[in-house]
């Protein structure tokens, strides 16, 4: 039964990793945490082990996105190897940062961090420019893009969303159009995925984690289920995002942060 309720979650995971360029992790780390729960893991343990978990998965997520947005020409390849080693590094020490935090401030700081991107997508980010995929003239100098990225890759850690919450606000505000931030962001997923879940399991086996089947906070039969499942539907997800309008897709994916948002505040205050 576990291993269906995990084969279901990177179903989601996945179509909404294509679709959106998230990784899936606002998808993945909101249900995790709810089937922790239930199986009777501590709460001191569940939402680092949602993190470091939705973090292992986005490896296969992104792979099987950023191919699919690659084939449609939508991965800005330069601004990937501008963002990338800040990314990498930015997320391992981030995942250091999310586990000497308390499961239920990290709750509340998901929470307000979701709502806030929800805010800045639906009212910012309109600008667009109509350059080819080697063209990042917009876009600020190459250090300015390794900073942005350091500082990515840290709230990715913490917030286990694979960066696309806010790489693609990053980039929609200098005027990339949101296919190519999309594709973008999903390519951006995969240092960060790979740095942050090492992360996440060297500093859960340092804390000595007392939960079956896990490797530090990264637990391996969620991992499996939800990676097998999520390859094949994220390139479902990234064909749709070609088929909807730019403003369309921004509007679906604020509204996907504001639902996800509101669950853990209301959570983490009951």
């Amino acid at each position: 039964m576990e291993l269906i309720i995990f084969l279901i979650i990177g179903a989601l995971a996945g179509f909404a990793a294509g679709l959106f360029g998230v990784g899936g992790g606002t998808i993945i780390v909101p249900l995790l945490f709810i089937v922790f729960t239930q199986m009777g893991y501590s709460p001191d343990n569940i939402m680092h082990l949602a993190l470091g978990t939705s973090l292992a998965t986005i490896i296969v997520t992104s792979i099987s996105s950023l191919m699919a947005h690659n084939k449609k020409g939508a991965v800005m390849w330069p601004v990937f190897k501008n963002l990338a080693p800040g990314l990498a590094i930015g997320c391992f020490l981030g995942a250091g940062i999310a586990g000497q935090i308390s499961g239920l401030y990290l709750q509340l700081v998901v929470g307000v961090f979701l709502l806030w991107v929800a805010y800045k997508m639906f009212t910012g980010g309109n600008k667009r420019i109509d350059s080819n995929i080697n063209d990042n003239t917009a876009l600020p100098s190459k250090p300015k893009q390794l900073a942005a990225g350091g500082v990515i890759g840290v709230a990715s850690a913490i917030f286990g969303i694979g960066g696309g919450s806010l790489t693609v606000p990053y980039l929609t505000r200098y005027g990339v159009v949101m296919q190519k931030a999309v594709g973008t962001s999903a390519a951006c997923g995969l240092p960060i995925a790979i740095a942050g879940a090492l992360g996440f399991m060297i500093f859960g086996l340092q804390q000595q984690v007392n939960v079956p089947n896990t490797i530090g906070f990264v637990h391996i039969y969620a991992f499996l289920g939800i990676s097998i499942m999520s390859f094949f539907t994220a390139k479902l997800g990234a064909k749709v995002a070609h088929i909807l309008s730019p403003r369309l897709l921004k509007k679906c994916f604020a509204v996907l942060l504001t639902v996800v948002g509101c669950y853990f505040l209301f959570k983490g205050m009951i």
